[in-house]
């Protein structure tokens, strides 16, 4: 098995905390799948497909980006790591409520799959506030969103919300 980890997420929006977590994730390992979850029952702000492509603009000319794939996925995300040999998942924490959750979470993983293994990964502590929730709402009200996502995910979420309120 090759050093390879799985870093599964909604990114409805990637983040500057999911790039941080993604950086030093690509420098711990090969290859890094991030897996963009496609929840059929949630209502995402972006398709599974513009997810993609944003976190793939977002990457590129890092020298690390070669160690990253991109896809998206529905289902139960061990059955994913399964078909994919990959036995590391990778979570990122920001504050304890996360951990209780990703807690829950792995341990739920560990009994339906004992043979792949959580890793929790922090974000840089200037990070740890942000969140996916707080970046739609700063970007529905119209406010500064350099600090919370990288450029090409600002641009796209002021799209996206300006085709909304044209929409009214």
């Amino acid at each position: 098995m090759k050093n390879s980890a799985i870093y599964p997420g909604s990114f409805d929006p990637l983040t500057n905390g999911h790039l941080d977590i993604l950086k030093r994730a690509a420098q711990m390992f090969e290859n890094v799948v991030v897996t963009v979850a496609v929840n059929n029952k949630k209502t995402a702000l972006f398709s599974g497909d513009e997810r993609v492509e944003l976190i793939q603009e977002a990457i590129m000319g890092e020298a690390w980006a070669s160690r990253v794939e991109i896809e998206q996925f529905t289902g139960l995300l061990i059955n994913f790591a399964r078909k994919r040999k990959i036995n590391i998942l990778l979570r990122g924490v920001r504050q304890i409520s996360d951990f209780e959750y990703e807690f829950r979470m792995a341990l739920t993983n560990r009994r339906l799959a004992p043979e792949i293994d959580t890793v929790f990964l922090m974000p840089d502590e200037q990070l740890t506030f942000i969140s996916g929730s707080i970046v739609r709402e700063v970007a529905e009200w119209g406010g500064d969103l350099n600090s919370f996502v990288p450029d090409n995910v600002a641009e796209a979420l002021r799209e996206k919300f300006k085709k909304r309120t044209e929409g009214l």
